[in-house]
């Protein structure tokens, strides 16, 4: 597939990405670097709200949270993402990061878990970090600066 199967939406803000090729090229080699196969993957900016009723209606979970993944397909990988621009806001600025550091951790974070990796025990947590904080280096090569 192409590069140009990954999507970009929002849902409940208005919200859109500057230089989505770059966000494209960078997210399409992660996933190439894992050694996968892009189908395609959706990304939806939504509202904490609208991200709180997912969260509650297809999780069971009554909290608030940053980022859902969808995995419809591991090979070819293929999946929704779903990503709070207010908690992405918030949590920047409770880490005194920037929007855009964050936002790529929240986005590279949601492309993981539809490459397999999980969060639930404290050996998958810390493999996830180092996958992020490796992919997070490489946003650079992609216009995306850190």
């Amino acid at each position: 597939m192409s590069e140009s199967s990954i999507h970009f939406f929002s849902e409940e803000i208005d919200f859109n990405l500057s230089d989505e090729i770059d966000w494209i090229r960078w997210i399409n080699h992660a996933i190439k670097q894992e050694k996968k196969e892009l189908g395609y993957l959706n990304f939806i900016f939504c509202s904490d709200d609208f991200l709180w009723s997912m969260n509650k209606k297809y999780l069971s979970h009554d909290t608030l949270t940053d980022v859902i993944s969808f995995p419809y397909s591991y090979q070819p990988v293929e999946g929704e993402i779903y990503i709070s621009i207010d908690r992405v806001k918030e949590n920047a600025n409770a880490l005194h990061i920037s929007f855009l550091i964050e936002l790529q951790r929240v986005i590279i974070h949601g492309v993981l878990h539809l490459l397999g990796y999980n969060d639930k025990t404290e050996e998958e947590v810390k493999l996830m970090r180092l996958k992020e904080e490796e992919f997070l280096r490489q946003a650079g090569n992609f216009k995306i600066e850190r």
